[in-house]
């Protein structure tokens, strides 16, 4: 406990200083940021914005969009990288004007659905038909007319066929020809050909797919898709409240233990129009990830997972034949990660991926036969990401956590691991763009004491021109809450990474309340350190609110070793590190331990459901968001890569859910919940409900009728000002102001989640 206590007077003694530091004016001419300004409408600013850089336009000049006087749209500039001076407007990708005598239907809007690749035929759809315009020829015409919704229409990458999917069957359009094919007529309610099943949509592909499981080969030969088949899994029911009698959704929702969906990897060659199934079997316990088709179109490299999520194998599938062969594998005794991509050389000669399997996230390189040519990056650190492989030079551009690792940066290294170099500068939190031949990147950077800046750097790091700086002197004429960067320290040696706002000038002797924001996911940062001015948490910092993020020894700062301690133990070393963390907050002298809240959604509304259960003492207060409170009712992908099946681990299962320890809930737990939620089901928070009503325990409970995991407004509105209501009540202790939050705000309205 010396150490805490230590500890602590060094960072309430650094609080203190930057509080009543001011760079331009005296503290008592500044202003506060009050609950009034925070919440106005439209809301306080105090930075202004930077450029707004739509991208590059080539290897030497990059987008910028810039408003247009008078109002409208805004044009897109092209701008010499190395001058900064503007060479003219890009066009528009399509001037509806200049094809509104073609147009033969009233499109609700001008903006194409999809387009090919050189921006010359788009798609346009209208009561879940298509239509396309081909600006070339200036024809307009309707492709499809069906009952049923044509679902991710897709250009071939020779823009010459329309890929989509109908009552979950995969079809084409010959754009030349005009004729339509069906290639798959088994499609129906639990079979999907070309359309993911929810389970792979959520965990696997992710929802920017939009339940797309198809892909088109690089010379537009083939199309490989999945079909999966959802018969044996169990149906989920989702009540929707609307109308008189209300509606059901039977959705089929593979819970941890569950049988999954059985999937097929098919190919069907547009020449034949037929159909070669790779050699998989359906009725193995198994699961593919993301394909990638090799460049030249002859292989499609498909992930394989067994059902444990310990084996990942990349298989090399023939397209005529649907024969496979192995050309990467990885075992590890926890889990292994999909790969996000694989990035094939251009030459032939091989592949670059990113693994953990050495403890950290590194990048490797194998030969086009599997075999390992070398380990590109290695230390005690993460590569983020790859941004360019420049075969000429034989380089690699890659982002990673390498100098802290809550800050990010752009480094070079030779594709045979020798050359490291750091190209962005400072201590800063860097985002990049690097230009498509590496000859230059833009930065966006910061971090929690520099407010956001944007420069133009050469590809080798050197600085050339700053393009846009945030701060403004407004700034300066307000008396800010102090955001700093700390690390807790944990009885066992880990530094916590932590982002922690104090009220300005603390008062000697008062004790404030704290709020706890969690996430808190395996291998989910939450901490970096970037500027961070939020005018709501200033507000709440004056009325005098302590705030602060953590990130426990699983989030991904302490590499796979970290985040391996979390396997068959969710649960267990979130709550022992945020528990620490409450240690490190009651030995701050001006901490009010008496008013601990914690708050999270979905991960952390689990989080705060266990803080209020089993480390209940610790935690006196919490705001838990549609939470997960017993793994068991998750899917079974997710819960499964960390806690194996229920079958496997009856105890883990039980030590992880927050209902196990409901007889040891005190303090206050408000729990949120949308009812119609298709990923963490209303289920969770309901079974927690009824166990603590059946312990007659005292807590408050809102359901969001008819929303989903995360809402937007109205109901965000809403989840805001009784959030607020929440802090006022139990916190501040002190009368809520209704009158603040009576307007919905008009900036910022992002969902809720």
């Amino acid at each position: 406990m010396m150490a805490f206590r230590r500890f602590g007077r060094i960072c309430l003694l650094l609080v203190l200083a930057l509080a009543t530091l001011s760079p331009g004016l005296d503290a008592r001419q500044q202003k506060k940021v009050t609950m009034e300004a925070a919440f106005a409408t439209p809301p306080l600013t105090l930075t202004k914005p930077l450029p707004t850089v739509a991208g590059w336009q080539d290897d030497k000049s990059y987008l910028l969009s810039k408003k247009k006087e008078g109002g409208g749209a805004p044009s897109t500039m092209i701008v010499d990288a190395r001058t900064g001076k503007e060479l003219g407007e890009k066009e528009p990708v399509v001037r509806w004007d200049d094809f509104k005598s073609i147009v033969t239907e009233s499109l609700a809007v001008a903006k194409p659905t999809v387009s090919d690749k050189a921006n010359i035929r788009h798609l346009y759809s209208k009561d879940n038909d298509l239509f396309l315009l081909d600006t070339q020829k200036k024809e307009f015409r309707r492709l499809t007319r069906s009952a049923s919704e044509e679902k991710n229409p897709t250009f071939s990458p020779d823009g010459r066929y329309v890929a989509f999917t109908r009552d979950n069957n995969l079809f084409s359009i010959d754009l030349d020809g005009g004729a339509e094919v069906q290639y798959t007529r088994d499609g129906s309610d639990v079979v999907y050909n070309g359309r993911a099943a929810w389970l792979y949509y959520e965990e696997i592909f992710g929802r920017p797919t939009r339940y797309q499981a198809y892909w088109w080969s690089p010379d537009s030969k083939r199309i490989a898709f999945y079909r999966f088949d959802e018969t044996d899994v169990p149906m989920f029911p989702i009540y929707n409240s609307r109308g008189q009698h209300g509606t059901l959704e039977r959705t089929r929702y593979p819970k941890a233990g569950d049988p999954n969906p059985k999937v097929r990897v098919g190919i069907v060659d547009l020449g034949s129009k037929q159909t070669v199934w790779a050699a998989y079997r359906d009725e193995d316990d198994q699961y593919f990830g993301t394909p990638f088709w090799t460049p030249d179109g002859g292989s499609l490299w498909v992930q394989w997972m067994n059902r444990g999520q310990d084996t990942l194998l990349v298989q090399s599938v023939d397209p005529a034949t649907g024969s496979k062969k192995t050309v990467y594998r990885e075992t590890q005794p926890t889990w292994v990660d999909w790969l996000d991509e694989i990035r094939f050389l251009k030459d032939g000669s091989g592949f670059v991926i990113k693994s953990d399997i050495d403890g950290w996230t590194h990048l490797y390189r194998y030969a086009m036969d599997g075999s390992l040519r070398n380990q590109i990056t290695k230390g005690d650190w993460s590569v983020a990401g790859v941004e360019l492989i420049d075969e000429a030079r034989g380089l690699v551009y890659f982002s990673a956590r390498k100098e802290a690792s809550t800050r990010t940066d752009l480094y070079s290294v030779g594709l045979d691991g020798k050359s490291l170099k750091r190209l962005t500068f400072g201590a800063f939190t860097h985002a990049v763009r690097l230009s498509p031949g590496g000859s230059y990147f833009i930065t966006t950077y910061s971090n929690v004491a520099t407010p956001s800046k944007m420069a133009l750097c050469s590809g080798d790091g050197k600085l050339i021109r700053e393009i846009g700086d945030s701060y403004q002197k407004d700034l300066d004429g307000y008396d800010l809450a102090p955001i700093t960067m700390i690390t807790i320290p944990t009885a066992d040696g880990y530094k916590l990474p932590a982002v922690l706002t104090v009220p300005a000038h603390l008062e000697p002797g008062k004790k404030y309340p704290v709020l706890v924001s969690v996430y808190g996911g395996p291998n989910s940062m939450g901490v970096a350190d970037g500027w961070r001015l939020s005018m709501q948490n200033q507000g709440l910092a004056t009325e005098g609110l302590v705030q602060i993020s953590v990130d426990h020894r699983g989030s991904g700062h302490f590499g796979k070793k970290g985040v391996a301690l979390l396997y068959r133990n969710l649960g267990k070393w979130e709550m022992n590190d945020y528990i620490e963390t409450v240690k490190w907050l009651r030995a701050q002298p001006y901490v009010d331990s008496t008013k601990i809240c914690i708050t999270g959604g979905s991960y952390g509304g689990y989080v705060t459901c266990l803080a209020l259960t089993e480390a209940a003492g610790w935690f006196t207060h919490g705001i838990a968001n549609y939470s997960v409170t017993d793994w068991k009712l998750y899917d079974s992908h997710y819960t499964e890569r960390y806690m194996d099946t229920p079958a496997e681990n009856p105890e883990g299962y039980l030590a992880g859910s927050p209902v196990t320890y409901a007889s040891r809930y005190k303090g206050m737990l408000r729990i949120n919940h949308g009812s119609t939620d298709d990923n963490v089901h209303t289920q969770n928070s309901l079974q927690l409900v009824d166990t603590l009503e059946n312990l007659n325990a005292h807590f408050e409970f809102m359901i969001y009728p008819n929303e989903r995991h995360g809402w937007g407004p109205p109901k965000s509105d809403h989840l805001r000002m009784e959030s607020m209501r929440f802090y006022y009540t139990y916190l501040f202790q002190k009368e809520f102001p209704a009158a603040i939050f009576s307007k919905p705000p008009q900036a910022g309205r992002e969902r809720f989640h």
